[in-house]
């Protein structure tokens, strides 16, 4: 039993690479903080530029987003997310995210489960989760020569 072992940890965010979110599109950059494949979470920072609008996603879990900066909201939703709102997506809901102007946005996400991207037409054009940013993480670490740190560690 290892469960003695786990402790918490502290993550130094300057040590960690903004990432673009290629192939979809390389303006929003992502900074992966922690993945957790036995619950499928994953928490990661979201930059995208203030006139950005990201295709429509469905996903399987609990959404949590706080904005840091800049105001955005979704196309079916009244209300706006600017700096210090929280904004709680329950699961099996679905959106389409829209920057409105007001500066680059930053939002900091609790994502558990699939994000599934459609297009117009309902068709799924991408599934994101913890494996494939992993994959997205481990691949630009290689690309541009940066030590990969353990991003699934419950230490740190």
């Amino acid at each position: 039993m290892n469960f003695e072992n786990i402790d918490t940890g502290c993550i130094d965010l300057e040590s960690l690479p903004w990432i673009p979110f290629t192939p979809y599109s390389p303006e929003v950059m992502l900074k992966y903080v922690k993945f957790n494949p036995i619950t499928g979470e994953m928490i990661v920072f979201l930059k995208a530029p203030g006139d950005m609008e990201m295709p429509r996603h469905h996903h399987s879990g609990t959404v949590i987003a706080y904005t840091l900066t800049g105001k955005w909201k979704y196309k079916e939703h009244d209300w706006t997310a600017g700096p210090n709102t929280v904004v709680y997506e329950t699961a099996s809901s679905e959106h389409t995210p829209v920057a409105l102007n007001q500066g680059e946005v930053i939002v900091f996400n609790v994502i558990v489960g699939d994000l599934v991207y459609l297009d117009d037409n309902n068709n799924v054009i991408a599934i994101e989760n913890w494996k494939t940013g992993m994959q997205r993480y481990l691949k630009f670490c290689e690309d541009n020569g940066i030590e990969p740190q353990d991003l699934t560690a419950f230490n740190g």
